[in-house]
């Protein structure tokens, strides 16, 4: 035991001139950065097409036999370079009509728009797929932000945006500007398919009635069109202990319902017409985006399964993300668009020195756990 005690002081001695180091540096760090600008995140992009195949080869490989796989990968290299002659003949016609064009005074727009067509064709079309997964706060929303402005920027006609949204919903404002961000897509012309595996509720469904699409796993939590606000009121156990609360306003409505005073019947009933109001405003905005739905139906605050959302026309297709974006693997590229917050390097110290000193009490617990056992 007495090593066990010596060893402990030691680690707690080095743990501690290890951490005052990194805590000094990340100061000097932190100090430097301010004079320095640099860029928060960057967008990351991964080739889903590329991995679905790599995978499927992978498989194909284990199952097929020796010969089977050999005739396979002859008739995709037969494939590939088909696909290569294609392509090289759309860059030549598409060449050949952009001379014609120049040289002529007298181009019709057909010719303009055949053009263009050639050009699209030199490549696939894209489908580019994004993530979103909600808090109350819906803290994510500046990431797709980020997200958005980098698809909107690059994005050709024809191409797609998935979204693989799961939200339980959360506050007014957050979820209308993550909706909002939405509506650029479509606004940029692309169209936009919105994949609820798990849950889209509330403000989560606020995002979701944005797209042109809306699909859904079978028992996928949909709907919840409400409006909910709670607050504890602590008025009683103030007075009960004597302690008085002031709180002054300017404007009848500046404060409704409060924590700490005495609420009042006109402020309950004001509260309540601000609710409705929201509910109202949450209401036309899916109207808007869903003129179909029949949402007095469903804007009861209730929430329903993927099958039943589907006869209510709360969704347009049961299926899950993983199959729609399997069966554009191979007539699209198919691109993951995520966007990283790189973290301040004080952060990343903090978490380095944390694990370093849960390490050392672990090593510590399991020394002395290790000696009572070998004594006993």
């Amino acid at each position: 035991m007495d090593f066990l005690a010596e060893y402990g002081m030691f680690l707690a001695q080095a743990v501690t001139i290890v951490l005052a180091i990194i805590l000094v540096l990340g100061a000097i760090a932190n100090a430097g950065q301010k004079h320095k600008k640099s860029a928060e995140g960057q967008i990351e992009v991964v080739n889903l097409s590329e991995e679905i195949a790599e995978v499927k080869e992978d498989m194909l490989k284990e199952i097929l036999s020796e010969d089977e796989y050999k005739l396979l990968l002859k008739e995709k290299k037969k494939k590939e370079k088909a696909e290569q002659k294609d392509k090289k003949k759309a860059l030549k016609a598409a060449s050949k009509s952009k001379k014609l064009s120049a040289k002529s005074d007298h181009s019709t727009d057909s010719e303009d728009e055949t053009a263009e067509a050639d050009e699209a064709d030199e490549h696939k079309k894209r489908l580019f797929v994004l993530n979103f997964y909600g808090d109350v706060e819906a803290s994510e929303v500046e990431n797709l932000r980020e997200e958005v402005s980098a698809i909107v920027s690059s994005a050709e006609k024809g191409d797609r945006v998935l979204l693989r949204l799961e939200s339980p919903g959360g506050m007014v404002h957050a979820y209308g500007f993550a909706a909002s961000q939405l509506t650029r897509i479509k606004e940029a012309g692309l169209e936009l398919i919105v994949a609820v595996d798990q849950v889209a509720a509330s403000g989560g469904y606020m995002m979701a009635c944005v797209a042109d699409k809306i699909i859904a796993a079978p028992f996928a939590v949909v709907g919840s069109i409400g409006v909910v606000a709670e607050i504890p009121n602590f008025h009683r156990l103030l007075k009960h202990n004597k302690v008085d609360y002031e709180q002054h306003t300017a404007g009848d409505y500046k404060r409704t319902l409060t924590m700490f005073a005495e609420n009042t019947d006109e402020a309950r009933t004001k509260f309540k017409q601000e609710l409705q109001e929201t509910h109202e405003l949450f209401k036309q905005f899916i109207t808007d985006n869903r003129p179909t739905l029949a949402v007095d139906t469903v804007a009861t605050g209730e929430h329903w399964y993927g099958t039943q959302a589907l006869k209510l026309g709360l969704i347009d297709v049961i299926q899950t993300s993983d199959d729609f974006v399997m069966s554009f693997a191979d007539s699209y590229d198919v691109f993951e668009v995520t966007y990283q917050i790189k973290k301040p390097l004080s952060e990343r110290l903090s978490f380095s020195v944390q694990s370093a000193v849960e390490k050392g009490f672990l090593s510590v617990w399991k020394k002395s756990i290790e000696s009572r056992l070998f004594k006993s």
